[in-house]
């Protein structure tokens, strides 16, 4: 480390965001352009020489933390990026949407702010595009195995990055008109701008990997007929199956599924529709949820211009410091934390009070009622206990235009007939079955992410999509040197 006592003597300083009143104006990152570099190189001098690196072990990807932020301290970019491509495809994707457990484990969060290992990652990859350290590296020679990737979320472009490197034809089969998965028509823009994502897709096709889009694998090509074109198919599509409120009013005009509401949010930053048909504009917003997905709702309703901005969470608020009879260190903790979107919505405009989180905890929807024409207006919830039980007394009524519920994934969806056809066997909760080589049931057929694991993190997503490929080059040629940081049981499903 290039100072010693750099984490006695530097205070933690993030990467600062613009002005709220600026931001909900527009759709751009939410961060202040070039604020990040001038501080990054004494924040990464924070960490600290200790011994055991807990981050490296809390990060999925077993990202070399402690090297890189040492290089970057010295201003060593080339060999930062090195590092930090080393165990990472997509680290401008990670410094902009994980939810950093790796910052959780760090030493110096034992009794200080962690360091801003986030920030540094971020800075590390975009400084590494900047500089040129970022070209596209196409294999030496090609091996003669194709390879079926289905899906190009984060897990699907991993997987097939790395089985591109290692020289065999890769094809990636996308059901929608873009690539991404989520990262594309789930993630809003204020989060991550579409441009990094478009960045990695150009240097993988550099590299070899051919994509094919408007493909729904099961619908537009039959899964028999795509295994037997390819020596080996992985099965990246992701938990998209949404879990669903099963309260009266349910079938109201005005409740949509998240997932129902981001992606048409998203087709109008793309150029493809002028106003969403879902628009959030003058309307009373009432979301289910209180997971990222419900904080994506909510700042894409604020940019649209809501009358009233709600986020509903069955949880308790937690405390603002961790419990370390609970949750003791290095496990990442559950507190208070407020989001750039949730910051947002604390404006008067959007928020049920001044100054107030636009968030309900402790609240539990009862039903909907609507209207003579059939269109939510209220939703009616009541505060619960520890045990989710009832509170008595507590029941009130929210006014709600519209509705969206934000409740998480169970599995991937079986709608394309993709499982039905390869007869794939699923797990009790819908996810797909393998076994430590990530192999399915049927032969030559592997599954990875949150497909197979169950809806969690894009690090994750990523960590299995490395792991996977070098399982997949194992099948195809016996052996391999792709780096495998994970199993599919090393660690709990989710943080």
């Amino acid at each position: 480390m290039a100072d010693p006592k750099g984490f006695m003597t530097t205070p933690r300083q993030d990467w600062p965001r613009r002005p709220v009143e600026e931001r909900v104006r527009d759709w751009d990152e939410v961060y202040v352009p070039g604020a990040l570099l001038p501080i990054i190189s004494r924040q990464a001098d924070r960490c600290m020489d200790c011994g055991i690196p807990f981050c490296h072990d809390a990060c999925p990807l077993g990202n070399l933390i402690p090297e890189w932020n040492d290089l970057v301290s010295r201003e060593d970019w080339r060999a930062a990026a090195d590092r930090l491509h080393a165990t990472n495809n997509f680290p401008e994707f990670t410094g902009r949407l994980c939810p950093a457990p790796c910052e959780a484990g760090c030493v110096l969060a034992i009794n200080q702010p962690a360091v801003t290992i986030k920030n540094v990652e971020v800075a590390i990859a975009d400084r590494s595009w900047e500089l040129g350290f970022t070209p596209p590296r196409p294999p030496e020679r090609l091996s003669g195995r194709t390879v079926a990737v289905i899906g190009s979320g984060p897990t699907g472009l991993a997987a097939a990055q790395q089985l591109t490197r290692a020289g065999h034809t890769v094809a990636v089969y996308e059901k929608d008109d873009r690539l991404g998965g989520l990262m594309r028509y789930g993630i809003p823009e204020f989060k991550m701008e579409k441009h990094h994502l478009e960045r990695r897709i150009e240097q993988m096709r550099a590299e070899g990997t051919k994509f094919r889009t408007s493909t729904a694998v099961g619908r537009d090509i039959g899964a028999a007929e795509l295994r037997s074109r390819y020596d080996a198919v992985v099965i990246a599509t992701g938990a998209t199956a949404w879990r669903e409120l099963d309260v009266p009013g349910r079938e109201l005009t005005g409740v949509h599924q998240a997932m129902e509401y981001l992606p048409l949010a998203n087709r109008v930053r793309e150029g493809d529709l002028e106003v969403s048909p879902l628009s959030a504009v003058g309307k009373h917003v009432v979301i289910v949820g209180g997971g990222d997905t419900g904080a994506d709702c909510l700042g894409t309703a604020v940019r649209e211009g809501a009358a009233s901005v709600t986020q509903l969470d069955i949880y308790a608020q937690p405390g603002a410091e961790r419990d370390e009879d609970v949750e003791p260190w290095p496990t990442y903790p559950k507190i208070y934390r407020l989001s750039a979107a949730h910051e947002e919505a604390r404006d008067l405009r959007t928020a049920p009070a001044a100054n107030a989180d636009a968030r309900l905890f402790a609240a539990s929807t009862l039903r909907f009622t609507g209207d003579s024409d059939g269109r939510v207006r209220s939703l009616h919830l009541v505060e619960v206990d520890a045990r989710r039980q009832p509170v008595s007394d507590s029941a009130r009524r929210l006014p709600a235009d519209l509705v969206l519920l934000a409740l998480g994934f169970s599995g991937p969806d079986q709608e394309d007939g993709l499982i039905g056809q390869l007869g794939l066997e699923l797990e009790p909760r819908g996810t797909i079955t393998r076994d430590a080589d990530f192999a399915t049931n049927v032969p030559g057929v592997f599954a990875a992410g949150d497909a197979a694991r169950g809806q969690s993190l894009i690090v994750w997503a990523i960590a299995e999509g490395r792991a996977v490929a070098a399982a997949v080059d194992r099948h195809l040629t016996g052996s391999s040197q792709l780096p495998a940081p994970i199993g599919p049981y090393d660690r709990p499903m989710t943080v």
